[in-house]
C-alpha cells in the first residue's frame, strides 16, 4: 500500500464531488458513479447514503478495487472498511456536516445516518502496477 501525497489529498478532500469506478470480475471498470468524499487527517472515506443495499456499495465489495478520480487527480484504489471504528465514524460524520453544509440537511442528513455509517470505506491508494486491472491485462 501507498500513501496519499499532499497534493493529491488537498485536491481531492477539497473537490465536490469524486466519480469512483469499481473493477468488474474481468478487470475492467465499471460506470463511474458520482458521490461526495470527504478528508480525515491524512485519509479520504466515501459513504453510500442508500447503505449496504446501494448498488455501488455492493460492487466495491466484489473485488475490493477500482479506480476514483477528483481534483484534476485519477488513481486506483483498494476500498477499506472502517464502518466498525466509532470514533473514526463520528469525525467522519462532522466532516461531512462541515464540508456540504451549504447543501442543506436534506441532503447532508442521509449521508450521516447509522444506515450510510456501515458503509464507510476509506480510499487507499494503489500503485498501478499492483491493481487488479493491471493483472488482468497483463
Amino acid at each position: 500500500m501507498t500513501d496519499w501525497t499532499r497534493n493529491d489529498l488537498e485536491r481531492i478532500g477539497a473537490a465536490d464531488e469524486l466519480q469512483l469506478a469499481s473493477i468488474k470480475q474481468d478487470g475492467t471498470l465499471r460506470k463511474p458513479v458520482t458521490m461526495w468524499v470527504v478528508r480525515v487527517g491524512d485519509d479520504l472515506y466515501v459513504r453510500a447514503y442508500k447503505g449496504r443495499e446501494g448498488a455501488w456499495f455492493r460492487h466495491t465489495q466484489q473485488q475490493h478495487e477500482g479506480q476514483i478520480e477528483a481534483g484534476g487527480v485519477k488513481k486506483h484504489v483498494t476500498f477499506v472498511d472502517t464502518s466498525s471504528d466509532e470514533t473514526l465514524n463520528d469525525a467522519i460524520d462532522a466532516a461531512y456536516q462541515s464540508k456540504y453544509r451549504g447543501y442543506g440537511a436534506a441532503y447532508v442528513d442521509p449521508m450521516i445516518t447509522s444506515q450510510a455509517r456501515t458503509t464507510t470505506l476509506k480510499l487507499q491508494p494503489l500503485p498501478a502496477a499492483r491493481t487488479s486491472m493491471e493483472r488482468h491485462q497483463a
